[in-house]
């Protein structure tokens, strides 16, 4: 049998020995539920920094270029000639393209009189924040080169290859001079470390034209998650680092997030240790975090809504009703927070709405006027404060169209914005009619049974450099195994700990049963959260019903962190051998790798 088929069936066997050692169902202890008392410590503080640190390190590392063209030339109509050795034929051109589609004609001549043509160029959406490159056709060898552009595309550095692989030094003359004045960007070929892949050409770009009151070209979603992408942008430059910073950053966020909420949950520190060390390892966190998309603030507005959810539980039943109320308030803007980043946070909203009724009606002896005026707070937080939110977070959309804050807000132009933006976002996501070579659906996304690939470049040496983004298998299926165990637990046996966890996992998956447009593995993404509570579940019935509890605990770290360091070139772009990555990575006929 093919190593590749023996690693899964290995995997299996191993999960198989994991869940063997729960205890018994019917009668063991239950993780304590409805407590705020796990107060954080200097130990708990260390592991959290611990964790995050080394992860920082890992996800940083091959981020992307700092250096990158960030000076553009608007090519609307308008030539530009650059000036070249003349002793040298271009055998490629480089063309590193900003914002905006148009088209250009590229044009060699010896002595700046006789022009014969080269090559010509589209710029369209796709090509947008990344280097391009053209074959020139003319025959010439030339001293001046002309390029012209029509519509509205902006340049931002040009370059010219010889035969060799080398860089032709060139200046570009009078206003020109914009195109060539940061050669020292110019890279050996296109890759995903100095250009934009995936839906980086639309979010990328959007952060920017936010920044620079450009009425955005891409409005299928909601505005903040891209100004929270531009803050990476103002502060490293229009770079694939820049770009990226944010979300990697808010990837690093998600551990002491996660560590905090398993905490909260089940207290000690082995269970909330292991939790988070298995989310460090998880393919979709590194990947999905690691990519100019606004997907990682919707999920880490996600976490933070059901952590202040939980201890709004909480602290009610230790009878400490104002900072219930805080903990309910923060639950609502950070509901708030993640609907003006995406749209698929606001199902979370329908699972916090059903663990919220279910509170109140399993506190029925409250009475109703308690009830009445918690509601009455809920309008507030999660109806009024998220629209405040949402509503303010078209800020970019306003000045670009020639409004001035605050006074905007209160004006019917502005009001007529969002309004049609929304219309917009729902015709499109509800008629979007596409075909993807990696799409998959719900219930694929369950068994990691179709990744998305993101990047895949082949190298003529025999090896390849490819990422995409799938969930971990250790956490994927294990998770999945997992999630039985708190139905059961759920069901029987009244746990409202498992309970809560299974809500939040429907809350983000059901909706998608639901959808008929495309869609991809991806939208897993905030699902992992709660297969990640679910494990720590099964963990922490482990410690209270297990006596070698530090073996399985451990082991499933150990193997989560295994798989991480054999898929790390899948998930990286890191160069390997083609041969040898499929025999090893390409686990399912459907796995790309």
């Amino acid at each position: 049998m093919k190593i590749t088929y023996l690693l899964p069936i290995a995997l299996f066997i191993l999960l198989a020995v994991f869940f063997l050692g729960l205890p018994d169902l019917r009668r063991c202890a239950l993780p304590g539920s409805g407590r705020c008392s796990h107060a954080l410590d200097r130990v708990d503080a260390g592991i959290m920094a611990l964790i995050s640190l080394v992860y920082a390190a890992i996800a940083f590392t091959g981020l992307g270029n700092t250096a990158s063209p960030e000076t553009f030339a608007a090519m609307r109509g308008t030539s530009a000639v650059i000036e070249l050795p003349g002793d040298v034929y271009p055998s490629r051109i480089m063309l590193f393209s900003g914002v905006g589609e148009g088209g250009y004609i590229i044009e060699y001549s010896a002595d700046g009189i006789a022009w014969e043509h080269a090559a010509d160029y589209t710029q369209d959406y796709i090509s947008v924040l990344k280097w391009n490159e053209v074959t020139p056709d003319a025959v010439t060898v030339p001293r001046y080169v002309r390029i012209t552009g029509d519509g509205g595309a902006y340049l931002g550095e040009i370059a010219f290859i010889d035969g060799d692989g080398e860089l032709i030094p060139a200046s570009g003359i009078a206003d020109a001079a914009v195109l060539t004045d940061e050669q020292s960007t110019v890279p050996k070929r296109q890759n995903f470390l100095n250009s934009s892949y995936f839906d980086e050409i639309y979010h990328a770009r959007t952060a920017w034209e936010q920044l620079n009151s450009v009425y955005p070209y891409e409005l299928s979603h909601p505005p903040l998650g891209k100004l929270i992408i531009g803050i990476g942008i103002s502060l490293f430059g229009m770079t694939p680092f820049g770009w990226r910073f944010m979300g990697t950053l808010f990837g690093v966020l998600m551990l002491p997030l996660m560590y905090v909420f398993t905490k909260k949950l089940f207290g000690g520190r082995a269970v909330p240790t292991v939790v988070t060390a298995v989310f460090a390892a998880d393919f979709m966190h590194f990947v999905q975090t690691r990519i100019a998309t606004i997907d990682t603030y919707s999920v880490f507005f996600i976490m933070l809504m059901y952590l202040f959810m939980y201890l709004f539980i909480a602290r009610s039943d230790e009878g400490d009703e104002h900072r219930a109320l805080w903990c309910l308030a923060l639950s609502g803007v950070s509901f708030g927070l993640g609907a003006a980043s995406k749209w698929t946070s606001i199902y979370a909203g329908g699972g916090l709405a059903v663990i919220w009724a279910a509170y109140w009606v399993l506190h029925r002896e409250r009475g109703f006027k308690a009830f009445a005026k918690n509601a009455l707070f809920c309008v507030g937080f999660f109806v009024l404060v998220p629209a405040l939110i949402y509503y303010v977070s078209y800020t970019p959309y306003g000045t670009a169209s020639g409004l001035h804050a605050p006074g905007m807000y209160f004006t019917r132009e502005y009001a007529q914005i969002v309004i049609e933006n929304q219309q917009f976002m729902f015709g499109y996501h509800s008629g979007l009619v596409a075909e993807h070579p990696y799409s998959s659906v719900w219930y694929q996304w369950m068994l990691d049974i179709r990744p998305i690939l993101y990047y895949l470049d082949y190298f003529d040496d025999g090896t390849r450099s490819s990422f995409g983004a799938f969930v971990n298998p250790a956490l994927c299926w294990g998770g999945l195994m997992s999630l039985f165990v708190l139905l059961y637990t759920a069901v029987f046996r009244r746990d409202r700990t498992a309970a809560f966890i299974l809500v939040g996992y429907l809350a983000q998956l059901l909706p998608w049963v639901l959808v008929r447009r495309l869609t991809f593995e991806y939208h897993y993404f905030p699902c992992t959260v709660f297969l990640l509570l679910s494990l720590g579940y099964c963990f922490k019935l482990m410690r209270l019903g297990n006596k070698r509890w530090r073996w399985y605990l451990g082991g499933f770290a150990a193997l989560s962190a295994a798989l991480f360091v054999l898929f790390y070139p899948a998930l990286s772009g890191l160069v390997v051998d083609n041969a040898a990555a499929t025999k090893l990575l390409g686990w399912l006929p459907t796995w790309p790798f």
